[in-house]
């Protein structure tokens, strides 16, 4: 396996006559490989919501879902089940599947209880997957139904920076329509997981099923974007760099100890490229074809137990000229477009919080019209029946407002089955 790393600029060329010119940088990574080897054993931790709303049914198809990704799990991959209510505990502590029939049977026995602690079960589902880390592909599956009312938020947070710092991801899944979004999409996007809504129960085995699918794929581990800017080049000064798909978020960047800045990818599957884009000015240069970044990815390899491998170092070019003429990537477009759907509807959000249903219902029409731009239909209709709903006084749902979240991160055909 090996990392395919492309680069694009919204426009190749710069009118050599002005001192500051914007330019978007994409850049789209993935493993690469004729075959996905899946020699790569996984380490899974599920962080289950076992409160009393979580009764019935609702519980009842987590387990079966839990329990079908038991039987997918080979005798090398390893499993770890926190559960949690007002309190949490370890119900399968961190395991190679030798007894599948045991883990499951414990998981069946389950039952529905108490109030709601996510960063308790946040906190034990870190220490089990951190256990079996090591050349292994890692990943945590939290999945609640409810408020952290017997917790903390900021706790939680904290929990999804540490697990980031030990390389773990973590996807979430909110149950129903009573859990905090909010929460559960800075615990992902701490995590570099991603954000899923199960609106109904019988949902719950299709998208345990996609998450799993996409952890199957995944080829390298600990992936890191290291970029250097060129002299007269410079990020734009707020929020920069943000990953555009497979779903949207705002990367932090560090430092590195060689000056360079980095960003956490972190896993990189073989079917689907870690798009990212980077907004900087590039100020006045001489005529001609000038390098303006350089780009390469830190990975780590758990299949050849190799850790610390380096991408080539890829420059970035712009042809600058005299006599511009404007030619626009549309490839590039799309993902510009896929972050402007995502911070209109963060904005429609904000005005509708503020009591200015008018400023969010145009809001929510102007990501519609976004994500129709770039061929995202499913997004489009959902933005826009919220948009029209609140242009006629009515009420979002707790429903609506969830969809709206998700189709804003990304593009709701990646949420089906695979």
């Amino acid at each position: 396996m090996k990392v395919n790393l492309q680069l694009a600029l919204n426009d190749g060329a710069v009118d050599a006559n002005q001192i500051s010119t914007q330019r978007q940088l994409v850049v789209s990574v993935s493993a690469s490989g004729e075959t996905i080897d899946r020699t790569i054993p996984l380490n899974l931790c599920l962080i289950l919501d076992h409160s009393g709303s979580m009764g019935g049914k609702s519980l009842e198809t987590v387990k079966t879902a839990a329990c079908l990704l038991v039987d997918r799990l080979s005798p090398e991959d390893r499993l770890s089940v926190v559960v949690f209510d007002h309190r949490a505990k370890v119900l399968v502590p961190n395991q190679l599947i030798k007894d599948p029939e045991s883990i499951k049977r414990q998981i069946k026995q389950l039952s529905a209880e108490g109030g709601t602690s996510i960063d308790e079960g946040l906190r034990l589902g870190i220490e089990e997957l951190a256990k079996g880390k090591q050349d292994t592909v890692s990943q945590a599956f939290l999945l609640t139904d409810g408020e952290n009312e017997h917790g903390d938020n900021e706790r939680c947070l904290k929990f999804a920076q540490l697990a980031a710092s030990y390389n773990l991801t973590l996807n979430t899944l909110g149950f129903g329509d009573n859990w905090n979004d909010k929460v559960l999409e800075k615990i992902a996007d701490a995590g570099m997981g991603t954000l899923s809504y199960i609106q109904q129960p019988n949902q719950a085995v299709t998208e345990f099923g996609r998450l799993f699918n996409r952890m199957q794929t995944v080829g390298l581990t600990n992936a890191y974007l290291l970029l250097s800017l060129m002299p007269n080049v410079r990020l734009a000064e707020l929020k920069p760099i943000a990953q555009v798909s497979p779903d949207t978020i705002d990367l932090p960047i560090q430092t590195e100890s060689d000056g360079r800045l980095g960003v956490r990818l972190g896993d990189l599957m073989t079917d689907v490229e870690r798009v990212v884009l980077v907004n900087i000015y590039v100020g006045q240069l001489p005529e001609g074809k000038q390098a303006i970044a350089n780009i390469q990815v830190r990975y780590d390899d758990p299949a050849h137990n190799q850790i610390g491998l380096y991408s080539p170092n890829l420059p970035i070019y712009a042809n600058v000229t005299r006599d511009y003429q404007a030619a626009p990537n549309p490839q590039v477009q799309k993902s510009v477009l896929a972050l402007a759907k995502y911070r209109q509807t963060q904005l429609a959000e904000t005005k509708l919080q503020q009591g200015d249903r008018a400023g969010a219902a145009t809001m929510l029409q102007t990501a519609a019209k976004t994500a129709l731009q770039m061929g995202d239909s499913n997004a489009a209709t959902i933005l826009q029946v919220s948009a029209t709903r609140l242009q006629a006084g009515g009420e979002l749902s707790e429903s609506d407002r969830k969809k709206t979240r998700i189709v804003s991160k990304t593009v709701l055909q990646d949420a089906s089955p695979q």
